[in-house]
């Protein structure tokens, strides 16, 4: 456990701003930051799924509950609390829901996303900015190569489109306003884009989501309809998602320009598994899981092959995965398994057993 919190242990009593804090990964970002000795502020909305990670772990922070629509509202609550590192989470994740509501899906993460960077240049205290995004960046070919940090954006979806949309602007962003060049003279803020593959781990609720909807009727003794049981994803758990986002940040944190880039953190491209082969491990660990493979009813384009290339955050970052997929979809069943039969939450145990590896 030793090795990687001092990795991270320039985070001690640092200031940490996190936009999506009540949701998955905010969540599990939140634990993280306790574990270094970070203090920390979240801007999000209420949790949209009950139960909620967020309210299971019954965290006390300051917290503004808000839109990041709402650039004042926003930009006084960062301003408020003069964080030293931001770590954008918050968005609309989901591609069926962009297809419901499109022009949502773009106020949320693209215009949210610049109010973010905005209320940021009104901030001097911000040294640091890690903008999360996705692997669902890139212009998919559906191509056996895993994707690399230089290849081409793009996006077929409106969810996926919106993305790619955040990593053009925040590289607007630092061209115009926190250019590398400029940087200890004009500014003094390293801004870093990060895109991580199919993230799974407890306390995820959504709807639309493999193993969310799995363990969600496998607690009401129902079957679960899959659809694109062939699809392949490259599926990691948030632990190791968040790892890499805070070794980012450090990296930011202590000046080296250099890391003011765009990044994956990805499984290995030989991990990637399809969605049944997920289903069959976690059937594996809760045998009483079932479930059914069915032709999706609605007419959305929904990518079958994806992976990431990992090489640059390996060789740069020192960030590998910790966590093959086999144990990160094991550990997640798991969670939830504990959680449905007793109400136990193994989130400090799983980052306890994570860190010591």
């Amino acid at each position: 456990m030793g090795n990687l919190v001092t990795m991270l242990s320039i985070y001690k009593d640092k200031k940490v701003f996190v936009t999506g804090h009540t949701g998955f990964k905010g969540s599990w970002l939140t634990c993280l930051l306790d574990v270094v000795g970070a203090r920390y502020a979240g801007f999000s909305l209420d949790p949209n799924t009950a139960p909620s990670h967020y309210e299971l772990l019954n965290k006390s922070c300051q917290s503004t509950i808000g839109n990041i629509a709402n650039f004042s509202l926003l930009s006084n609550s960062i301003n408020s609390y003069q964080p030293e590192i931001l770590f954008h989470l918050a968005a609309q994740p989901l591609v069926r829901e962009s297809y419901k509501n499109p022009v949502d899906t773009y106020q949320t993460n693209v215009m949210g996303t610049m109010n973010v960077l905005e209320a940021v240049r009104k901030c001097p205290s911000v040294r640091a900015v890690v903008i999360v995004t996705t692997d669902k960046v890139y212009e998919n070919k559906e191509w056996l190569f895993p994707y690399r940090e230089n290849d081409e954006l793009g996006g077929y979806d409106i969810y996926s489109s919106s993305k790619a949309a955040v990593e053009i602007l925040t590289r607007s962003y630092q061209r115009s306003f926190f250019n590398v060049n400029d940087y200890k003279g004009k500014h003094n803020t390293l801004i870093a884009t990060a895109r991580a593959g199919n993230v799974i781990g407890g306390g995820d609720w959504s709807n639309d989501r493999l193993i969310p909807d799995l363990v969600k009727n496998t607690s009401l003794g129902r079957a679960t309809k899959i659809r694109n049981p062939e699809a392949v994803r490259p599926w990691q758990h948030v632990l190791d998602c968040i790892h890499g986002y805070l070794l980012l940040g450090a990296r930011l944190l202590n000046e080296e320009k250099e890391f003011a880039e765009a990044w994956n953190f990805a499984p290995y491209s030989f991990e990637s598994k399809t969605v049944q082969e997920i289903a069959l491990i976690g059937k594996s660990i809760w045998p009483e899981m079932e479930f059914e493979f069915e032709k999706p009813t609605e007419d959305f384009h929904e990518a079958g092959l994806l992976k990431l290339d990992n090489t640059k955050s390996i060789t740069k970052l020192q960030w590998k995965p910790r966590w093959d997929t086999e144990t990160a979809v094991a550990e997640t069943i798991e969670w939830y398994r504990c959680y449905y039969r007793d109400r136990t939450l193994l989130t400090n145990k799983q980052i306890e057993n994570f860190l010591s590896l």
